[in-house]
């Protein structure tokens, strides 16, 4: 699949508030500094589509973008780490927990994780946290290019193992990215692709 639209819908901290429609909504969420918005924006071939920031925590709310007229892309605020009040902190935790149990156009979810660093346990939790709400998700490894290939390798394969130590009986979907090189973006937007033509079906 390519992408030859996309633009910006709204932006909002009330899932009720989210757009009134029948498409398929595909979620984007992960640490904060994670990489977020330089992947939505390779993914769009769009330079500046998401925000992107050097100071974690920036996307603090829920952003839909239509993507070629059909479904939604959905850019969630990061967990974790961002510096931000508590205060602030807690309540977009709330509608994100209120996002993921209450959307029902969502589809899939994916979790972004840096594959420069072995397992953390703020993103495996959230992944169970997913599996226990039953709500479908992907990895998407961000950073490829920032390690050689035997790097690259051995952290991708700490993660597989720690997840089917853990409670996983299978490793769900991953794909590993580079934002700058486009890695992995075929192959994710294909996984995409065949997901919508099942739910079209």
């Amino acid at each position: 699949m390519k992408i030859t639209s996309s633009e910006f819908v709204i932006s909002n901290q009330d899932v009720k508030r989210c757009p009134d429609s029948k498409l398929a909504e595909y979620a984007f969420i992960g640490r904060s500094n994670v990489g977020k918005s330089s992947l939505i924006n390779m993914l769009t071939n769009k330079k500046s589509l998401a925000k992107t920031s050097g100071r974690p925590g920036k996307t603090q709310l829920i952003n839909h973008f239509l993507i070629n007229k059909s479904w939604h892309l959905v850019d969630l605020p990061g967990y974790g780490y961002a510096r931000v009040s508590k205060t602030s902190k807690a309540k977009f935790q709330k509608f994100i927990t209120n996002y993921f149990k209450q959307r029902r156009q969502l589809v899939c979810a994916f979790v972004l994780v840096d594959v420069r660093h072995e397992p953390q346990p703020i993103d495996t939790e959230f992944m169970e946290w997913l599996g226990e709400n039953g709500i479908p998700f992907g990895i998407v490894f961000t950073k490829a290019d920032k390690l050689k290939p035997n790097a690259l390798e051995r952290n991708v394969e700490l993660y597989k193992k720690q997840l089917l130590d853990g409670v996983w009986e299978e490793v769900p979907p991953y794909f590993v990215t580079s934002s700058s090189h486009g890695n992995g973006k075929e192959e994710l937007l294909n996984y995409i692709g065949e997901i919508n033509d099942n739910l079209d079906n």
